[in-house]
């Protein structure tokens, strides 16, 4: 057997409850002090349409508060583009000095200066990047690649 409902019935309870209206001292000395200090952080943002009073902030906690309306003084001036700005000077000079520190310089590029001549770039180990030099013995730097070859494989 099962258990179904006759047609328009339900089992929610939709009766609004009625909030009891006796507060202790304590209850609305604390309530009093959290309404100064809601009302202090809404006079910072700006927000003066959003103070209350006690008995509203009492509501406000309980969940019972309707917001009032704005004023119409502040929704009666609807918003208004006043198009584009246009600069009215043509051509603005940039400013320029020689003692200044301008680091958008071009660098100069690397130019090896060294005395003995470089023959190339061997890979040593994965992307180690080692210089193959000639030495006075070995002129074209022959004898260094084959023994960073043999490193290499060995």
């Amino acid at each position: 057997m099962t258990m179904h409902l006759e047609r328009g019935l339900t089992t929610l309870n939709t009766t609004k409850r009625k909030r009891k209206k006796k507060f202790t001292n304590s209850q609305i000395e604390k309530w009093t002090v959290e309404m100064r200090h809601h009302n202090k952080r809404m006079r910072k943002i700006h927000c003066h349409h959003m103070q209350m009073t006690i008995d509203e902030y009492i509501d406000y906690i309980h969940g019972q508060y309707k917001p009032k309306n704005r004023t119409e003084t502040v929704m009666s001036t609807p918003w208004q583009s006043s198009g584009p700005s246009i600069r009215s000077t043509e051509n603005i000079p940039s400013h320029y000095s020689s003692a200044s520190f301008s680091p958008c310089t071009k660098k100069e590029p690397l130019q090896y200066t060294g005395e003995r001549r470089l023959v190339g770039i061997a890979t040593m180990h994965k992307s180690n990047m080692v210089p193959v030099f000639a030495d006075d013995d070995d002129v074209n730097g022959s004898k260094q690649a084959t023994e960073i070859a043999k490193m290499r494989r060995g």
